[in-house]
């Protein structure tokens, strides 16, 4: 079985909605690390010094191949990436080898199987 790696940096307002999406098109877990900050194609406000900006958490998925692709679109819907700039982003990256995620296959085989 092949794995890819689906990295979301998302808005902390928006975290537990993509998490219950991307569960819902067939993730089967996710690390969540808390407090990210970026920089996009436009700067951020500042305050007297203090940027003005919204948290980040970003969401790291391990998911079959095959789910890959939809459960990164409803990561995309469900975190309003596309509507304006400044929103999130997600991309996938594929994973050449893993280990810790024997548990899982079973599981994923029935799920995939169903899907194709």
């Amino acid at each position: 079985m092949r794995f890819k790696l689906l990295l979301a940096f998302v808005e902390e307002a928006k975290t537990d909605a993509v998490l219950d999406a991307a569960r819902n098109a067939g993730a089967t877990g996710a690390t969540v690390i808390n407090h990210a900050r970026g920089e996009g194609l436009n700067k951020k406000k500042t305050f007297f010094g203090l940027t003005l900006e919204v948290q980040k958490d970003v969401l790291l998925f391990v998911v079959e191949e095959h789910l890959a692709r939809s459960i990164l679109e409803k990561i995309n819907e469900v975190g309003e990436f596309d509507t304006e700039s400044g929103q999130g982003i997600a991309i996938q990256i594929d994973i050449e080898d893993a280990v810790g995620v024997a548990h899982q296959v079973e599981t994923l085989t029935k799920v995939v199987e169903e899907k194709l």
